[in-house]
């Protein structure tokens, strides 16, 4: 078993994954390690209100030791150059208390290395520091638990793509494989329902929205689904009824 803690020579920095939104989705190999941790870090809206840190509240009651909240403000948006300037603002800070041989904790939703913010933090790290990722489970894990749908079975192939992507690019997703997932579908929904139509997967397709939390909602029709732009936290899962043998 790896060590979680820091001694004044070895600091460590620890992207968890608090999973989708469910806190009892949190594995507790992460649920110790955040109870373990000098500093927890994680992003925050404009508002200062953390998702993740939501998530990993119930670890957070019952702490090792005293510990350090640090809080990135993070606005969501497709411009890489504010993104950048938070997460530079952000390792600086990160490496501040490094240099103090404490462990940090960055609490990220879903896995920290499945589209996670951790991925551009940890590229910045200086070699001299040790990390470690604490897997979390993805959104689309929960979706396909909450639809109590097999995502693949047999030979059928899978694939993951974002509602960022092209049209041709989401089209041949949508044509080569069994199953995909649209992450980050929210946007971009009135284009990804016209592929869907366009590539015959509509009535494959399922969409759920903030997934495994209180709000969730799920549309297994989607003819009952608005043609309009929906939150950021939603996907599409399309699969296909018939086996591949």
């Amino acid at each position: 078993m790896s060590e979680l803690t820091s001694t004044p020579n070895t600091a460590l920095f620890i992207g968890v994954g608090v999973g989708p939104g469910d806190p009892e989705l949190l594995t507790l190999k992460a649920f110790r390690a955040i109870q373990a941790a000098d500093v927890i870090c994680y992003l925050e809206n404009e508002a200062g209100q953390s998702q993740a840190l939501e998530i990993a509240s119930e670890a957070l009651k019952e702490p090792v030791k005293v510990q350090q909240h640090l809080g990135v403000r993070f606005a969501m948006s497709r411009e890489r150059i504010a993104a950048n300037a938070a997460y530079d603002k952000a390792i600086m800070q990160i490496q501040a208390e490094l240099k103090q041989g404490k462990t940090v904790v960055f609490l990220c939703e879903g896995d920290p290395l499945f589209f996670g913010s951790f991925t551009y933090l940890l590229e910045r790290l200086e070699s001299q520091y040790q990390s470690q990722v604490i897997p979390g489970v993805p959104a689309f894990v929960a979706a396909t638990a909450q639809l109590q749908l097999p995502l693949t079975v047999l030979k059928q192939s899978f694939a993951v793509i974002t509602g960022r992507h092209s049209d041709a690019k989401i089209k041949a997703a949508l044509l080569e494989h069994d199953a995909v997932v649209i992450m980050k579908a929210g946007i971009e929904r009135p284009r990804l329902i016209a592929l869907l139509k366009e590539t015959q997967r509509f009535d494959d397709a399922n969409y759920l929205e903030y997934v495994s939390r209180d709000q969730q909602k799920i549309i297994r029709d989607l003819n009952q689904l608005d043609n309009v732009a929906g939150p950021y936290f939603s996907l599409f899962v399309i699969t296909r009824e018939e086996l591949t043998a």
